[in-house]
């Protein structure tokens, strides 16, 4: 099943003239939140576009009549923001790139790898939605299903819309600062659809969430055989997304290596993909953001001068929710609103004891922790409101912030460790060893040391409802180290199916 991108289906229009095909597909992809559309030739799939407004369009290259790249060209004319993923039996190296020049999102062969498959479809919707999704600098309309707020009446959220509105007119490259959960990719959206650039595609890439052997191809591209399971060329973000806006979120991740080759496209607008030696040029807007202080990474070498003075042509800080909190009975009403319209539901109120609470808490996760709360209670709460109650602990009780206060207007001495409980907790932690050993024993074909990690970056997820930085604060880890541990250990799939 595909990920809800909204509350209507999405759509997605299928054209090939093989039955077996146009089968397979719905068996695969229909249901409650994808929609798919049929059709047996080019010309039919043409007329279908301006009436069904597909999201993303999966089409076979070779087809009685229109071929599947003079059928591209035609729908790029039509819509230039259309993702259209070209397949075939018959792949040759001329033919990805010829329908990547064409603006072709991605390019699978048949028989279809289902897994891959499902992911390009998942990877293009969410792509396509990003485009298309309005971002409300002041959202007075919240009943329109399709739009996202960036919500806030304070000075620093009215400096970040003015900002925005003064770039419009302007290619100019954009770094976003701020802490995770404030919006970042939400800027970016709206930088991008109120630009000149705004009819052309918008793609963005999580540079902390792909691994650093794959993050250059990802971006580049690469040639058959440039590496160890590169049985076939692949077309890099920075083609796909020729004329348009490429977002790079999490840039401050990104290792030294690939910093010089972003630097190059930067400059220049060209580069190479991995194993090639054709040089391409594209145009293509930069936007950029990150969580990470970028002047202490330059001076510590951790990242490249040239590179941070060449993104850092406009930059747009996101406040933290604790220093805007005049915001939080506006993003609450807006998130309510959001949530119930997404659950086919009357919203929610919130008690005047339970705002007062959510204005006390400090909110470490800022912005995206209150969005996550509030569907928590939003799930908990018995009645059409929601009370003190309904909240976590540390909130209901303010404990959090009345702990801060104390300990700011009398700081207390720190107390003796107490050596009693100090072995006790030792001698706990020996025993667990000693049992990992057994059961180790017991499956010699199992790794202690990855099996432990592994669930412990699960329970730290589940303990603090997904919210990444609550959970590498209890792991003790950084961010971007409890990424990598995501990825490697493909645990983010486990938690969606559960």
């Amino acid at each position: 099943m595909l990920p809800n991108l909204s509350m209507a289906a999405s759509r997605l229009l299928l054209i090939d003239d093989e039955p077996d095909v146009l089968y397979s597909f719905r068996r695969l992809f229909e249901g409650p939140e994808l929609e798919v559309i049929t059709a047996t030739s080019g010309e039919e799939g043409l007329r279908l576009i301006s009436q069904v407004r597909p999201d993303l369009v999966v089409m076979d290259i070779r087809m009685t009549g229109l071929s599947g790249l003079e059928t591209l060209r035609r729908m790029r004319q039509m819509d230039p923001k259309l993702l259209v993923v070209l397949m075939t039996a018959y792949g040759t190296t001329q033919t990805a790139i010829e329908a990547m020049k064409l603006g072709a999102y991605d390019y699978l062969l048949k028989p279809f790898d289902v897994p891959k498959l499902r992911a390009v479809i998942q990877q293009g919707l969410k792509a396509a939605r990003d485009m298309r999704q309005t971002v409300a600098l002041r959202p007075a309309g919240w009943n329109e299903e399709d739009t996202l707020g960036l919500v806030g009446r304070s000075e620093p959220m009215q400096q970040v819309f003015k900002l925005i509105g003064q770039l419009a007119g302007s290619d100019a490259t954009v770094l976003i600062t701020g802490e995770s959960g404030t919006g970042k990719e939400l800027v970016a959206r709206a930088i991008y659809q109120h630009s000149r650039r705004s009819d052309q595609p918008f793609l963005a890439v999580n540079c902390a969430a792909i691994p650093e052997g794959l993050l250059e191809s990802e971006l580049f591209g690469h040639e058959r055989g440039a590496f160890t399971g590169a049985t076939q060329q692949r077309i890099g973000k920075f083609e796909q997304c020729h004329r348009g806006t490429l977002f790079l979120d999490e840039i401050g991740d990104m290792s030294l290596t690939t910093q010089a080759k972003i630097l190059r496209v930067l400059q220049s607008g060209q580069f190479e993909r991995l194993g090639g030696n054709q040089t391409l040029q594209v145009d293509v807007r930069i936007l950029a953001a990150t969580n990470r202080p970028l002047e202490q990474m330059v001076a510590a070498r951790q990242f490249r001068e040239d590179l941070f003075y060449r993104l850092n042509v406009v930059r747009i800080h996101l406040p933290p929710l604790r220093e805007r909190k005049e915001d939080i009975p506006l993003l609450v009403e807006y998130f309510l609103g959001r949530i119930a319209r997404e659950q086919r539901q009357a919203p929610k109120s919130v008690t005047a004891a339970a705002l007062e609470a959510l204005m006390r808490y400090d909110w470490p996760g800022n912005v995206r922790e209150l969005e996550n709360l509030l569907r928590r209670a939003s799930v908990i709460a018995k009645g059409d409101a929601i009370l003190p109650t309904d909240l976590p602990p540390e909130l209901a009780g303010g404990g959090v912030v009345r702990a801060k206060v104390a300990f700011e207007t009398q700081p207390a001495a720190p107390a003796p460790p107490d050596e009693s409980n100090s072995k006790r907790e030792t001698e706990e932690v020996v025993e667990l060893a000693r049992r990992l050993f057994q059961w180790a024993r017991r499956h010699p074909d199992h790794k202690v040391l990855p099996a432990v990690e592994r669930e412990l970056v699960v329970q730290a997820l589940k303990e603090t409802g997904d919210n990444q930085v609550q959970a590498a604060k209890l792991l003790g880890i950084t961010r971007a180290t409890l990424r990598k541990r995501i990825e490697k250990f493909g645990i983010r799939r486990q938690l969606r199916v559960e």
